[in-house]
C-alpha cells in the first residue's frame, strides 16, 4: 500500500513538473508593413549558452577517469579527468560556436511613418523592398511580403 501511494506522489510531482516547464501562452504575433530604407552590414555575437561545452566535456572526463583505477587512484583520475574534459570542452566551443554570425540591420519605414530597426541574419532583401516585420523587440524579424 505504501509503495502504491508513494509511486502515485511520485507520478504527481512528475507531471506538475512537466506543467511547470511549458512555456506561457504567448499572445498574437505583432505584423506591420513598411519599405526597407537602408540595410547596413553587421555581425551578430553566437547566441550559444556559454559553459555548455565545459560542462559537457567534464561529464565525459568524469566519465572516461571513472573506468580508471581503484580506491584512491580512481577517484584522482575522476576528478583530473573532469577538470581536464571542462577545459577541452570549453575550448572547442570557443573555437567553433562562439564566431559572430554575418548580419544586417535592416531600417524600415512602417506605413504609419515609423522608422523600425532590426538586425537579423544576413537575407536576399533589398533597400525599396515592401515587407512584413513579425513580431517585436530581440524577437523582431523583416521578411519579404
Amino acid at each position: 500500500m505504501l509503495k502504491k501511494i508513494s509511486t502515485a506522489v511520485l507520478a504527481l510531482i512528475m507531471v506538475l513538473g512537466l506543467v511547470a516547464c511549458t512555456p506561457a501562452p504567448t499572445g498574437p504575433i505583432e505584423i506591420r508593413n513598411g519599405v526597407i530604407e537602408q540595410i547596413n552590414a553587421t555581425q551578430i555575437a553566437s547566441n550559444h549558452d556559454t559553459g555548455v561545452g565545459a560542462v559537457l566535456g567534464g561529464l565525459g572526463g568524469l566519465g572516461v577517469g571513472a573506468l580508471i583505477g581503484s580506491g584512491t587512484g580512481k577517484a584522482v583520475a575522476m576528478v583530473l579527468g573532469a577538470i581536464g574534459g571542462a577545459v577541452a570542452g570549453n575550448e572547442i566551443q570557443k573555437h567553433y560556436y562562439e564566431k559572430p554570425v554575418e548580419g544586417q540591420q535592416i531600417f524600415v519605414r512602417t506605413s504609419s511613418g515609423v522608422l523600425v530597426s532590426v538586425t537579423q541574419p544576413t537575407s536576399n532583401l533589398r533597400v525599396g523592398e515592401n515587407v512584413y516585420i513579425e513580431g517585436a523587440g530581440t524577437e523582431a524579424r523583416v521578411v519579404a511580403r
